[in-house]
């Protein structure tokens, strides 16, 4: 048995790596908890479960007429619904300033939903809602689209925000 051996060493360059793995790890875990805490991001979670083969036959479930609800004083909700190369509705128009929350699934496969030109991206998965919430501070077309490729119409499954 060397000395090191005996005395259980740690190789000097190994000290150093596991010292900067250690320097990387504490920073993450404190940029994630400033980016939740102190700027209030959070990642978009499931807000419930549907049973997407049954969502437009259910009369009580806001899916089975998607579209835009006016809750009053700047504040909209906008249920979509993905299938089949499609997002239903196509086009959603609010006035300038206001922030619209949006309940989304899919009645078929995995999706994507993006808006461009906003940081709004979330993953739309068959039998989960999906909410995030934006504010539209300017005028203009907001296209969306899937960005998670779905099959051979992917490319068709498109739609537009307008702010007026």
């Amino acid at each position: 048995m060397t000395t090191k051996e005996q005395h259980g060493w740690i190789d000097p360059y190994e000290k150093i790596w596991i010292t900067v793995a250690i320097v990387v790890l504490v920073g993450m875990v404190a940029a994630l908890t400033v980016a939740s805490v102190a700027f209030g991001i959070q990642v978009p979670v499931p807000e419930k479960r549907v049973d997407p083969n049954s969502i437009a036959q259910d009369a009580n479930s806001p899916f089975s007429e998607p579209g835009l609800r006016e809750l009053g004083n700047g504040k909209y909700e906008a249920y979509l619904v993905g299938q089949t190369w499609n997002w239903n509705p196509k086009e959603i128009t609010v006035p300038v300033g206001s922030t619209v929350t949006f309940f989304i699934t899919s009645k078929d496969v995995m999706h994507g939903f993006m808006i461009w030109n906003t940081n709004l991206n979330i993953m739309v998965i068959p039998g989960e809602v999906s909410r995030v919430t934006i504010t539209f501070e300017k005028p203009g077309e907001y296209p969306y689209i899937c960005n998670e490729y779905c099959g051979i119409g992917h490319q068709t499954m498109a739609g537009k925000v307008i702010v007026e």
